[in-house]
């Protein structure tokens, strides 16, 4: 059986992909009356159109508990292995990622529930590994945030590969895990695991990508000193002998006019923004809700409630394209997207973003 790469090792120099579609809001944290609902018939149809316009993963994230405000904002969102199990028998050829947090979810459990994603998507599953950093979702769960969390993932991790490539059943000592007698069949099809990524800021994080992941899912503030933190992951991994790439998150108002794009941007993430729910999120991202003057803040405030403090791409198709060429050039792989409702703007970014991507160079379908 010939098996097609996956879709982020595919021939496209900037890899795109749709982020956050799994909770409701996505990741604008607005009250316009089309917010995005979630519901399961939402995301089946966000994500045959992202699979047949040629976009390559589709990405969620690991929500337990919501950040309040009017609509109780990602209270509501799928946990993430059934979700994609799911997206996966109705696709093709996109890419199909989990989203984990480690304290939360057994190694064992995760290496059969990501095996079987793999299988049914014919090897197109991705894993998303974060440690985690709201105190109120590891409350519910009863467990503590872990001092060391990439520690733990670095255990957690070489238990879901050495289950895989094993060829009899091993026994773990580490410190975070003790097991007995481990086995996991089916492996995943992807050897010797499926594509991994780690959404990482500080110093642990990045060390822990650079030694185990293929991708960094990282932020910035302005493209022109985005590539930094490229340069910080290459250079991290280079030291071991490894090449790691960096994937960044946008969310995206695309218009035919950029006084429409600009005017609508405003409208959801200023005037209608659900202002309890951005002062709640912004609080666990003392980053942002600390900068001193005020048209900074302003601005940030403005990105947390457009989406979740991701770079914002607003304009127009050609704008658009514009702003991706820089991004590209700053050394990025690929973007995760999010849109204020994905079934109702990802086909016009589809029929007109998409084809100019591929005129820049971007794109190679």
């Amino acid at each position: 059986m010939n098996r097609k790469p996956h879709p982020l090792k595919g021939a496209s120099k900037l890899k795109l992909g749709v982020f956050s579609a799994n909770a409701d809001g996505g990741l604008a944290i607005t009250d316009v009356p089309e917010r995005w609902q979630a519901r399961w018939e939402d995301n089946l149809n966000a994500v045959q159109i992202a699979d047949r316009g040629g976009l390559d993963f589709f990405l969620p994230i690991a929500r337990w508990k919501g950040f309040g405000g009017k609509n109780r904002v990602r209270e509501w969102s799928f946990e993430t292995f059934t979700w994609a199990a799911g997206l996966a028998s109705v696709t093709e050829r996109i890419g199909l990622f989990m989203t984990v947090h480690v304290p939360l979810v057994h190694p064992l459990y995760a290496a059969k529930a990501l095996a079987t994603v793999d299988h049914i998507s014919g090897g197109r599953a991705g894993l998303n590994i974060v440690c985690g950093w709201n105190p109120k979702e590891f409350g519910m769960f009863g467990v503590p945030l872990v001092e060391k969390g990439y520690d733990q993932a670095a255990e957690w991790l070489e238990i879901v590969e050495r289950s895989y490539t094993s060829d009899a059943p091993f026994d773990f000592n580490g410190q975070y895990y003790q097991l007995k007698d481990v086995v996991s069949r089916p492996a995943s099809i992807q050897t010797p695991r499926p594509v991994t990524m780690n959404a990482a800021f500080g110093g642990p994080g990045r060390d822990f990508a650079a030694r185990n992941c293929e991708y960094l899912f990282t932020t910035f503030r302005e493209i022109s000193e985005a590539g930094k933190h490229v340069e910080d992951i290459r250079n991290r991994a280079s030291v071991i002998g490894r090449d790691v790439g960096a994937y960044t998150v946008c969310h995206v108002v695309c218009r035919e006019t950029q006084r429409e794009a600009e005017d609508y941007y405003e409208r959801y993430a200023v005037t209608l923004a659900d202002h309890e729910a951005v002062d709640a999120h912004m609080a666990g991202k003392k980053e942002f809700s600390q900068s001193h003057d005020k048209e900074s803040y302003d601005r940030y405030r403005k990105r947390f409630a457009g989406g979740a403090g991701g770079y914002p791409l607003v304009g127009t198709p050609e704008k658009i394209v514009e702003d991706m060429l820089a991004i590209s050039q700053q050394g990025y792989s690929g973007i995760a997207l999010s849109f204020v409702n994905y079934t109702y703007e990802l086909p016009f970014f589809c029929d007109r973003v998409m084809p100019l991507l591929k005129k820049a160079g971007l794109r190679s379908e």
